[in-house]
């Protein structure tokens, strides 16, 4: 028994090395700038400065609320076909929707800028028609559709495994008791599909509120979210790290939150959201 308990923690050893330079030593590192000034001494003067990025803050949010919302109003429907149809048409639009997560998200990202740019191909299209150029790029719009674009794989595939997996006889007991159609998606279909839906929420909000590289490349550095607040702060210099970590622990924060919320959802299911 010993033996066996020593073999899996030696296993298990390359892990908690990683975790520990990565993950532990950083979360350290960030709690030690955010109470401490340049020279080390305890302070609350960077939390204290917060407030002015209540905006970025508020941009953040609102933007990956929008992008959540918008995601799942595409995810849900394309998940619910997807589970009508035969097994060999389900894999073909599985891998469709996930053949994008295969190339660079840097990739993915800046190749809007070809598609929206004022000389993109949109534009090129509507010129030839009379109807441009139209401002595309460095917009809202944009911003939302990149973080769409970017993270609408991760609100299909938890929706749509839950949806797989529903008991079909649940199912039949609802059309035997006189459900239609929208009365079963409505009472049935939707409430066994909340782990999922709980789940894809929270793997779409988590990266938009911190996203960065999609709000500079697609929104022009014209608004700044908290992801660039951090990002700009850190590469000012040693001088700035206190404020950009003080930021970077209220928006974990802000994250944890959001994912025991989640959480609640998806209590008790093998699909839910694990902390």
């Amino acid at each position: 028994m010993n033996k066996k308990r020593f073999g899996s923690r030696l296993v298990a050893a390359p892990y908690y090395v990683w975790a520990a330079i990565f993950i532990i030593v950083p979360l350290f590192m960030m709690i030690y700038y955010t109470f401490t000034d340049v020279n080390g001494v305890f302070t609350l003067a960077n939390i204290m400065q917060l407030g002015r990025f209540k905006k970025a803050f508020g941009l953040s949010i609102l933007y990956a609320l929008i992008s959540t919302i918008i995601t799942f109003i595409i995810a849900y429907p394309l998940a619910y076909f997807m589970t009508k149809i035969k097994i060999s048409s389900q894999r073909l639009i599985l891998l469709l929707v996930v053949f994008p997560m295969w190339m660079n998200f840097l990739i993915r990202t800046y190749s809007w800028i070809t598609i929206l740019a004022n000389t993109g191909i949109i534009n090129t299209f509507l010129g030839k028609l009379g109807l441009g150029p139209l401002q595309l790029i460095n917009t809202p719009g944009a911003v939302i559709l990149g973080m769409v674009y970017d993270f609408l794989p991760y609100m299909v595939l938890p929706i749509y495994t839950v949806l797989s997996k529903i008991d079909k006889s649940m199912l039949e007991a609802a059309d035997d008791l006189g459900c239609n159609s929208l009365q079963k998606l409505r009472r049935v279909i939707f409430p066994l599909s909340l782990p999922g839906v709980a789940s894809g929420i929270t793997m779409v909000f988590v990266p938009s509120v911190s996203t960065f590289y999609i709000t500079q490349k697609l929104g022009g550095n014209k608004t700044m979210f908290v992801g660039d607040a951090i990002e700009y702060l850190f590469n000012l210099g040693p001088d700035f790290y206190n404020v950009a970590s003080a930021i970077s622990l209220v928006l974990m924060v802000l994250i944890l939150l959001c994912m025991a919320v989640m959480n609640r959802f998806s209590e008790g299911d093998e699909e839910g959201v694990i902390i």
